[in-house]
């Protein structure tokens, strides 16, 4: 079944092939294009008189650097307020800084940034009332302790984390570089440099600031950069100078002499664009892209080279592309919070509450018993507000700030188990997994959407020549020399082959026995045409040849042919020269026909050593095939071989010629030459006349491309989908080129119906068309409408979108327009265009439509975005869908968007490492995320959600004691506890088993947790820990902390002891009531754990035994001795607990309180069991399972899909220039010599 295509033919809409960047056009730019829009609207007909119209000043540079002047740019002119009327300049130096604190202001911000956290706040109102005597109830070391600890802690961490990025900032800002100073090159610092500096960089040398080109060692300043810190991608691109810097600032004296003025735009995001202006010599240059080394690049194929700074640091590109740095927190975080304002407001009402009974008690009875008297002349109302502020201090444990240093404890915990995990190291580049956060992890449990870049992400940006077919036979099979096709087949040995590139592999003997036979012509001219047809260049490295391609696809290409003895060798302006099996042999090139997206092929017109003239092409079989001959042969075999290549998702290519007489060529070459010098639309113009010559082409075959996927992709995404993640991807490549790889990672698959940008508009203009026409009584303020499906049925969607369209359906560009336009009406107009946004309600409501169709799709590919959209694209799905979603990538391109989103993830190894530097976790392969979520995220989540329950379980069951004891104690804010059992509850008997909880619990293990993704849903849904859960703790507690009141009481009411004294004294109801406490909450921690190793049963049992140690010490009449007024319960503990009717109160209170609990626990997972509990309970036939398909792995086979449409390579992934350049003969040429000059700077026409 081919897949379907949902398309709108003929509708006008952006260029997909560019990337827009509309979010950063000025104001002078969009009224250019505004004044066009409206001439075009208003246009009238020529019989009507037009106004005379000014012309048009262009507008003033903003942006003046001078060469080799530092002092001319600290002028007044170019400094800026700072701040009341310090000033600064306002260009920035080159250092950049990621830290936050330096060592002034660590304490003061870090305190700040702590004590912004309400609950520290809370702690500290708590100590300063526990100073005050008339209140304090508890001594105020039991808080100022607790809150020391937890603000160093936090302090440390938070001082280690900055480090780090002080030592990052401290490498780069320290990296050395080339810079002219007093007429000589001197080495400096990065940070050391200013704009306007003069600085000479060498081959593999990063690029320090974003800099105009100026000379450089290769023929007209040509210079080959690598932008793999940019975008991931490793193919070169190329840089080169203005003619007369090139001519003219070659030596140390010239470039010292050089004084040009450069006006150009602000410094802005903008990777795509640049526009100024070179003042020199009374001369104005113009200024363009290709002129300039963005900062993050590096230096390939060129020895050195010299440039002028004109942005540094902060100004550049790339930083300017990181966007802001947010700080992120988790749902987790958040909802503490508003239940520490519910903890908050019970405990004021309780103590008020309290406050209130206090007065009546005292009014009642206090004031009238003589015993009670305490000297003091307050009134009862007094004493009641004193007892309300003693309340809560007393009260205030429901919040203790132990469980803040806990939750730091385990979030460090889980970070390092991320850090040590084996199975996420990749030992190739010797690169293991980083959590470089420690406060996000639970929210690697809770992805309900992925945002992926693609190249780098989920390929490796390598194509492989795998499969091709020639002259209607297919190869790439595992087949022997004698072409018997089998399963597996060791790769073929190129030892005979001196040229050959190693890492080539191919596992197809016979067509190598056929080329090494020479008897096969048609695959003789097979390799012949991917060795001539190319504009790939060449570079002799110590005998070994480099390729350099404009894409990937070409270098492959190229590659593969000289593997099977085509060896390209040289290139001039006009011959190209390669080795035919050990035989050299030189074509004279009369044409290069380039590549461009409307074209989607190119080729090459060769004069042979014989004479003869023959044009050879190779481009996307659909344009390939419209051009073909009648008399062509193996048509229909090469068109199935293709669909089979298709249907293995290999990018394809078709292969052709033409013989061409010298009449022919010559009455064509003078068309193509009056071309060339058309004045007007010359591109069209020579297009046509490409045409004339590319027909009646003669079919030689096709090759098949893998644009190679990082390892296990597919099965990544495939395991992501079934715990209901929805993966989208956002990348600036080309739509086909994405679409291809979406089908490759199975993001797309057949049953899938593609919608396009066209189409998507179109259903959204419809849906706004009817919200207008709608009567404005349905959009009352609180109403909410459910909205219609984009989509109804129950078919699969899938949306493809590209940059151009994304702002045309957001109104990215028109709101500008729009703002515009009102400027100069002075007024509010209603558009004419039903299109344009009528108010910023309808933009949102646009923006809302498009979110909510694209998260009815099953998956969404966004192409030709810019680094800006990719980070907006993020930004309205946590806006409006309230989702908590995670950014992958490895470029700088991507940095926006990691930061942008609730997680970020930097892929690192490769080149580039922007992206990792912004990162919240970093690894090497996209596969990696597939633990990072099921397992150590789910695990994540379950622990810290199991740990805040039962937290605020025992604190509410520990605190609200002191509620009951209240009522038979005149409302006193008295304590139920001894105040040494009050400090240490947290710290030391109830803390460590519930830690662990927090740190080694697991419901599942990690092999069950990637069987099953369904398992990951309650994260997603946030079931484990909510207001609902928090509740049922809460009423827990209540439970427990009255049967562990009550029954003491009961049991203390009417007793008598062994020895006929009763000990019903308040000392001893003390020690009952919380060694009943004890024991209940650590066993019933014991019935939460689902992960029992020695150290949980260590933990539970050591915990009882330190309560009793520490007890009995601080009862004994020693420690009285010394501290008579610190330890006043003398021997209550030893009294107490020898009395066997009191031991059994106890078994008693701890079997009440967990009998309840035991019940509901074994109903649940018998009756309603989860999807845990069911793989819990199947947990060992589950794992044997896995056992049995782990001894029965094999060999994953072939995945073929039916689909009879394919996708060409060449026409997707290659990017016009390199054929300019070659025909030109820019990159090869002699270079003039200069007039004046002292030195002859002649060279030699060079072969690259």
């Amino acid at each position: 079944m081919s897949r379907r295509r949902v398309d709108s033919h003929g509708s006008v809409g952006p260029n997909d092939e560019e990337m827009p960047y509309s979010d950063d056009e000025t104001d002078d730019e969009l009224d250019d294009e505004l004044d066009e829009t409206s001439e075009s609207e208003a246009e009238e007909p020529q019989e009507a008189p037009r106004p005379p119209q000014e012309t048009a000043r262009p507008p003033e540079a903003g942006w003046k650097v001078k060469a080799n002047d530092r002092a001319y740019h600290q002028l007044p002119e170019f400094k800026k307020k700072v701040f009341l009327c310090i000033k600064k300049s306002r260009y920035s130096g080159n250092a950049i800084k990621t830290y936050k604190y330096n060592a002034l202001t660590f304490l003061p911000l870090n305190l700040y940034e702590q004590f912004k956290r309400v609950a520290n706040i809370y702690f500290l109102a708590l100590l300063i009332l526990q100073i005050i005597p008339d209140i304090s109830t508890l001594p105020w070391y039991t808080t100022l302790i607790p809150l020391v600890i937890v603000l160093g802690i936090t302090a440390i961490k938070d001082l280690v984390d900055d480090l780090a990025r002080h030592r990052m900032d401290k490498e780069v800002n320290n990296r050395k570089c080339e810079v002219l100073l007093d007429g000589r090159f001197k080495e400096s610092k990065w940070m050391d440099i200013q704009v306007g500096d003069v600085v000479r960089m060498k081959k593999n040398e990063f690029i320090p600031a974003d800099i105009m080109l100026l000379s450089s060692s290769n023929p007209n300043s040509l210079c080959y950069v690598e932008t793999a810190e940019l975008d991931g991608e490793t193919n070169l691109k190329f840089k080169m100078g203005l003619r007369v810097t090139d001519e003219k600032l070659q030596e140390e004296r010239e470039l010292a002499q050089f004084n040009a003025l450069i006006e150009c735009e602000e410094p802005n995001n903008r990777l795509d664009k640049f526009t100024g202006t070179m003042l020199w010599d009374g001369e104005r240059y113009p200024l363009e892209l290709d002129n300039m080394l963005l900062r993050g690049c590096k230096i390939r194929n060129t020895n050195y080279c010299h440039g002028l700074v004109i942005f540094a640091g902060a100004d550049t590109k790339i930083m300017r592309n990181g966007g802001k740095t947010r700080f992120k927190r988790t749902k987790i975080d958040e909802l503490m919070n508003y239940m520490v304002y519910t903890i908050f407001a019970l405990l004021i009402l309780v103590s008020a509450g309290l406050a209130i009974g206090h007065t009546f008690w005292y009014e009642e009875i206090g004031s009238k018993a003589w015993y009670l008297f305490d000297g003091k002349d307050q009134t009862a109302s007094y004493r009641g507000f004193l007892s309300f502020w003693g309340y809560i201090i007393v009260l205030n444990t429901m919040v203790p700030i132990s469980l803040y240093v806990s939750v730091e404890v385990i979030r460090l915990g889980q970070s390092k188990f991320i850090n040590w995990d084996l199975q996420m190291y990749y030992s190739e580049k010797d690169t293991p997994a980083k959590a470089r956060t420690t406060t996000l992890n639970e929210q690697l449990g809770q992805i309900q959407y992925i945002f992926s870049d693609k190249t780098g992400t989920l390929t490796q940006n390598i194509m492989q020549f795998k499969k091709c077919t020639i002259a209607g036979r297919s190869y790439g099979g595992p087949t022997t020399a004698e072409g018997v096709s089998l399963d597996k087949i060791k790769p073929v040995d190129w030892s005979w082959n001196k040229h050959a590139d190693k890492k080539f592999q191919f596992v197809d003997h016979f067509l190598v026995a056929n080329i090494k036979s020479r008897k096969d012509k048609d695959a003789l001219e097979f390799f012949k045409l991917l060795s001539l047809c190319h504009t790939v260049m060449v570079e002799n490295n110590n005998g070994e040849l480099v390729y350099q391609a404009a894409s990937p696809d070409e270098g492959a290409l190229v590659t593969a042919a000289r593997n099977f003895g085509f060896v390209f060798l040289s290139r001039t302006q006009d011959s190209i020269t390669i080795l035919e099996m050990g035989q050299e042999t030189t074509y004279e090139m009369l044409g290069l026909l380039d590549f461009n997206s409307d074209r989607k092929r190119m080729s090459i017109i060769l004069k042979f050593p014989d004479g003869r003239i023959r044009l050879y092409c190779k481009g996307a079989d659909t344009v390939i095939y419209e051009r073909l001959s009648p008399n062509t042969r193996h048509k229909d075999t090469t068109q199935t071989a293709l669909d089979v290549f298709a249907n293995e998702t290999l990018r394809t290519l078709c292969l052709c010629y033409k013989d061409i007489s010298q009449s022919e060529f010559e009455a064509w070459s003078r068309r193509h030459k009056e071309a060339q010098l058309t004045m007007v639309d010359r591109e069209a113009a020579l297009d046509r006349v490409y045409e004339e010559i590319e027909k009646d082409l003669m079919l030689i075959g096709a090759t098949a491309i893998e644009d190679k996927l990082q390892d296990g992709v597919p099965e990544t995404i495939a395991k992501l989908a079934k715990a209901d993640i929805k993966i989208w991807v956002l990348t600036g490549d080309k739509k086909e080129t994405a679409e291809n790889i979406g089908y490759s990672c199975s993001l797309l698959t057949d049953e899938m119906q593609i919608h396009y940008g066209e189409d998507v508009n179109g259903k959204l203009m419809t849906r706004q068309t009817n919200r207008r026409n709608e009567p404005p009584s349905s959009f009352r303020p609180g109403k909410k409408k459910p909205s219609e499906p984009f989509f109804p049925g129950s078919g699969k969607n899938a949306l493809i979108i590209t940059g151009g369209w994304l702002n045309e359906i957001l109104y990215e560009k028109k709101k500008k327009r729009r703002r515009l336009r009102l400027r100069r009406l002075g007024k509010r107009q209603t558009p004419s265009n039903p299109q344009d946004p009528m108010n910023d309600w309808e933009k949102e409501m646009r923006q809302v439509d498009f979110v909510n169709m694209a998260c009815e799709c099953e998956a969404v590919i966004c192409c030709r975005v810019t680094p800006k959209q990719k980070a907006n694209v993020v930004s309205l799905v946590k806006k409006y869908k309230k989702a908590v979603t995670l950014s992958i990538g490895d470029g700088a391109n991507d940095v926006n968007m990691i930061k942008t989103a609730d997680i970020g993830v930097g892929i690192s190894g490769q080149e580039g490492m922007q992206a990792v530097m912004s990162s919240d976790y970093a690894f090497a392969q996209f596969c990696y995320l597939q633990r990072l979520l099921l397992v150590h995220g789910r695990w994540s989540y379950i622990r810290m959600c199991k740990f805040l329950r039962f937290f605020f379980f025992k604190n509410f069951a520990f605190t609200l004691v002191h509620f009951w004891y209240s009522f038979f104690s005149g409302y006193s804010s008295q304590t139920a506890y001894e105040d040494w059992f009050i400090t240490l509850y947290n710290l030391a008997y109830s803390s460590l088993p519930v830690l662990l909880v927090g740190l080694l619990d697991q419901d599942v293990n990690d092999r069950l947790s990637l069987k099953f993704p369904k398992l990951y849903l309650p994260g997603q849904q946030g079931t484990l820990f909510n207001y609902k859960n928090f509740f049922i703790s809460l009423f827990h507690g209540i439970f427990v902390s009255l049967i562990i009141f009550f029954i003491p009481y009961g049991a203390f009411l009417q007793t008598m002891g062994q020895d006929g004294e009763a000990p019903s004294d308040y000392q001893s109801f003390a020690v009952v009531t919380a060694s009943s406490l004890i024991f209940t909450v650590n066993l019933q921690i014991s019935l939460d754990t689902s992960y029992w190793t020695f150290v949980s049963c260590f933990a539970v049992l050591g915990s009882i035994a330190i309560y009793f140690g520490i007890m009995f010490d601080i009862h004994s009449a020693g420690i009285h001795v010394i501290f008579p007024s610190v330890f006043t319960f003398t021997g209550a503990a030893s009294n107490a607990l020898r009395q066997p009717y009191l031991w059994l109160t106890i078994i008693l209170t701890v079997g009440i309180s967990l009998l309840p609990i035991v019940c509901i626990q074994f109903l649940h997972k018998t009756i309603w069991p989860s999807v845990g509990d069911k793989v819990q309970r199947n947990r060992r036939k589950y794992e044997l399972q896995l056992e049995e398909e782990k001894r029965k792995e094999k060999e994953p086979s072939a995945f073929v899909r039916n689909r009879a449409s394919r996708r060409s390579a060449y026409a997707f992934s290659h990017t016009p220039g390199y054929a300019n350049l070659i025909s030109t003969g820019q990159s090869i040429r002699r270079r003039p010599a200069t007039q004046g000059g002292t030195h002859d700077r002649r060279r030699r026409a060079e072969n690259i």
